[in-house]
């Protein structure tokens, strides 16, 4: 299910946001994740409109949306590859008929998927915090 996040919902996406960006961005060192853990919860997750997907065992994953920008799509790494991801995606399309977002280039199975799911590159751009290389990525319904 999917649904609004709830304030009590904060750690666990949190979490989830912390071990799946360390997961899928292992060219960073997690030090760096680690650093913007309060960042998360205090300006980047408040500033958003986030929504969580959950079974009965809690949160399972999350997206937020600022605007028509994907933000944050993030699925706990033990529930990856189980549709989950797309979910909430499907969820953000019928919530905005633009989005756009940001992929590292090195981060090749999430650029993957956006593009599976309708995405393309418009831009390509350096993440001024990390100095990776990165996509900006549109879709329009």
């Amino acid at each position: 299910m999917t649904r609004a996040f709830e304030h009590r919902d904060m750690e666990r996406i949190l979490e989830i946001w912390l071990s799946a960006s360390i997961k899928a961005h292992d060219f960073i060192d997690a030090s760096y994740w680690q650093s913007h853990t309060e960042t998360m919860r205090d300006v980047y997750i408040p500033a958003s409109e986030t929504y969580v997907i959950e079974d009965p065992s809690g949160v399972l994953g999350f997206c937020s949306l600022l605007g028509n920008q994907l933000a944050a799509l993030f699925v706990d790494p033990g529930h990856q590859g189980k549709g989950l991801g797309k979910q909430l995606l499907e969820h953000a399309k019928k919530l905005r008929d633009e989005l756009t977002l940001a992929v590292y280039k090195e981060n090749t199975p999430s650029f993957a998927f956006y593009q599976s799911q309708g995405f393309e590159v418009i831009k390509e751009q350096v993440d001024d915090q990390t100095g990776h290389g990165e996509y900006l990525m549109a879709y329009k319904a």
